[in-house]
């Protein structure tokens, strides 16, 4: 079995590409500055005055399972008022309340952030629920937006141009400089939703 992949990410930063994507969760380098995980890879940004990619290849390991970080959990308060939710139920071939009742009995996991800051991705969405991104994307989608596209769910953290189906919203606030964790969803968090009535 073939170990991951280095390739080269500019002159401070190296991508490791994991052909079992799991193994992401548990890579570790305390060589690195910054580690950030993606659908199949870690980013790796390091000291390039200090380090080479061989020094970062040598220090780098897998920690076992019950060594990780444990995942947080999180509930997340949605009221289903999207203008989607609709359209995107009748595509499945359901009521909007069966989707709603799917959508909401499913765990989520935050396989990895990107487009904004705090915005998590997350897998394990019914594939009954999947919808591709809208034809024409909106110019501004309100913050604390609920939202599928292709097999995924997330939360837009803040206001932005987006091109997602809206299910609904919530005023859990997912990105918030001020705080210890300015991020609430972190890569690896599962998450799960709950329907206000």
């Amino acid at each position: 079995m073939t170990g991951p992949v280095w390739r080269p990410f500019g002159a401070d930063a190296v991508l490791v590409e994991f052909a079992l994507p799991h193994e992401r969760w548990s890579f570790r380098c305390p060589l690195a500055d910054e580690t950030v995980v993606g659908a199949r890879t870690v980013l790796l940004r390091f000291d390039a005055r200090r380090y080479r990619v061989a020094d970062l290849r040598a220090a780098a390991h897998l920690v076992p399972s019950d060594a990780a970080r444990p995942p947080r959990s999180h509930t997340i308060a949605v009221t289903y008022d999207g203008p989607d939710l609709v359209a995107v139920a009748d595509a499945g071939g359901m009521s909007a309340a069966e989707y709603i009742r799917r959508h909401t009995r499913a765990e989520y996991r935050a396989e990895f952030c990107g487009f904004a800051p705090g915005f998590a991705y997350l897998s394990g969405l019914d594939p009954a629920l999947a919808s591709p991104r809208r034809a024409n994307p909106r110019p501004r989608v309100p913050p604390g937006s609920l939202a599928v596209a292709g097999p995924y769910c997330a939360v837009y953290p803040s206001a932005s141009p987006g091109g997602w189906n809206l299910l609904g919203t919530t005023t859990t606030r997912l990105f918030d400089p001020a705080a210890a964790d300015v991020a609430l969803i972190r890569p690896g968090d599962t998450v799960r939703f709950e329907a206000l009535s």
